[in-house]
């Protein structure tokens, strides 16, 4: 009996050379009681002081650098709809179909650019890559206020689409390369809150530069609507270069000490988040031989086509049919934006408290299902309508969640990672690019009708597609613990048998 209970701790010292794989699995020792913060933010006993101050310096710098690039960029394709509501459409003759083309161009470069950007970010600097590209698209967005016909912003939005390509997917590579999966979906999602944050900042931006500076120095609003995006985006895109940490294993920035750099590595190592290696042929075969790439894809596909591309606002539309001020029509809006924000920070807490994003999705697809039901039905009171209209929104907290799950299913893989968080957002808007123009064409403004069906419809899908990967998952997870089991209890045999010989 001796003998194999010397054996047994044998075995355990060579399966488990260290510290537990996740110290955010420990449990508090049950004679401490837990504070009530730990259900709003992280809480782990077992985390030392020098990792706190790590994770704080992290979410100083490389949060607020993610959140306000993310921010201008979608201040930049919000003010599109902005402006289109508040004179664009009049100046340059918008009266078919013109604002889909202008955002079909922007979602083709868009979707041209974002694979080869992430094949770029396996082997350039996120800190100088990033930043670069931000700049350019700040310069593009200058030009939209000089453009004279719907051409010119075909044109234009196709670069600038095309710039922004890179940023989405190289922020949840570079979130997923850096944080644990007790915290990842909390910042994931602050992070993407800062969307919500753009729109609501872009409604009041258009409603005071329309009321201040509409013809002021032969600008109309609209136009100084792109000029003050450029004026805000350029500090934000210079910043960048010296903020960003790049990755764990190539880190240079200023405020991450030569402790901080082992200890970022040594904890995506303990969560089996594996840094980059060379992406070659056999990288590409392994990662097309999984599910992960296929499932996660067609995920991403129906969420980012739920509801009309970013340039068509069917709450704006109807406001603006219901000839409702310019003021009112940008500020109104908003208010869904409030609700997406506060309902991502919200789930995202509570996807990383309870470990299980799909439950917590889910109850986004729920609430954007009942939006869009109530607008297919349409004659409905105006209350509901209203609050149809607001609640769109809530269906917008899938997405990051849905990178970070995906950050987590393909954490062992971290070429598998950066190309299928690539695929996942190109693919998206690839399909975007035209589903759009079938679906919510603008003569179709305000009711909508078919496009609101189309939605119902497409968040059944979600809901399909999303309990289909959590099974795959919680599959691959059980077979993964029983060769673990396995390969322990072989070699507990091959040890008791050579200390017995």
């Amino acid at each position: 009996m001796a003998l194999n209970q010397a054996s047994d701790k044998k075995i355990q010292a060579e399966v488990y050379p260290s510290t537990p794989p996740d110290v955010s699995l420990s449990q508090e020792p049950a004679s401490k009681k837990v504070p009530w913060w730990s259900y709003i933010w992280d809480y782990e006993p077992g985390r030392t002081h020098e990792e706190r101050k790590f994770i704080q310096k992290l979410d100083i710098y490389l949060i607020t650098m993610l959140s306000l690039g993310y921010f201008i960029k979608n201040l930049d394709q919000t003010n599109i709809s902005n402006a289109f509501v508040s004179g664009m459409k009049e100046d340059l003759q918008m009266n078919k179909n013109e604002i889909n083309l202008i955002d079909t161009a922007w979602t083709v470069g868009y979707v041209i650019g974002q694979i080869p950007s992430q094949i770029v970010l396996t082997k350039v600097r996120p800190s100088i890559w990033v930043p670069s590209c931000e700049l350019v698209w700040t310069m593009l967005t200058f030009c939209l206020a000089a453009a004279k016909t719907s051409n010119h912003v075909i044109a234009i939005r196709f670069f600038i689409g095309l710039a922004e390509s890179i940023f989405y997917p190289a922020a949840h590579t570079i979130l997923g390369s850096w944080y644990k999966p007790s915290e990842l979906g909390k910042r994931a999602c602050i992070f993407h809150a800062s969307s919500a944050a753009a729109s609501m900042f872009s409604g009041y931006l258009q409603a005071a530069v329309y009321k201040g500076l509409n013809g002021v120095r032969g600008f109309a609003g609209w136009q100084w609507l792109f000029i003050m995006d450029g004026i805000i985006s350029t500090p934000i895109c210079i910043a960048g270069f010296f903020l960003l940490p790049d990755l764990p294993e190539n880190t240079r920035a200023f405020y991450l000490n030569e402790n901080d750099r082992a200890l970022a590595q040594s904890r995506m190592a303990k969560v089996g988040r594996a840094p980059r290696t060379r992406l070659g042929r056999s990288a590409f075969k392994r990662i097309f031989g999984r599910w992960h790439v296929y499932l996660l894809t067609l995920l991403y596909i129906i969420f980012i086509n739920l509801w009309p591309s970013s340039s068509v606002n069917p709450f704006s539309l109807w406001l603006k049919a219901e000839h409702l001020s310019v003021s009112k029509i940008n500020i109104i809006p908003t208010g869904a934006s409030a609700i997406q924000l506060v309902l991502t920070v919200s789930l995202a807490i509570i996807s990383d408290a309870i470990r299980h994003r799909a439950r917590i999705m889910s109850i986004s697809t729920i609430l954007g299902l009942f939006s869009a039901l109530c607008l297919a039905i349409w004659t409905i009171p105006v209350g509901l309508k209203w609050f149809a209209f607001f609640l769109q929104r809530a269906s917008v907290p899938y997405g990051p969640l849905s990178m970070s799950w995906a950050n987590e299913i393909c954490g062992a893989d971290a070429e598998e990672r950066a190309i299928v968080i690539g695929i996942m957002n190109s693919m998206g808007y690839a399909f975007n690019a035209w589903v759009p123009l079938l679906t919510y064409p603008q003569v179709d403004s305000p009711k909508f009708r078919k496009g609101f069906i189309y939605s119902v419809c497409a968040f059944i899908a979600q809901g399909l597609i999303t309990g289909t990967i959590a099974y795959l998952q919680k599959r691959d997870a059980k077979r993964k613990d029983i060769e673990t089991r396995v390969d322990e209890e072989g070699a507990r045999v091959a040890v008791s048998t050579t200390e017995v010989l």
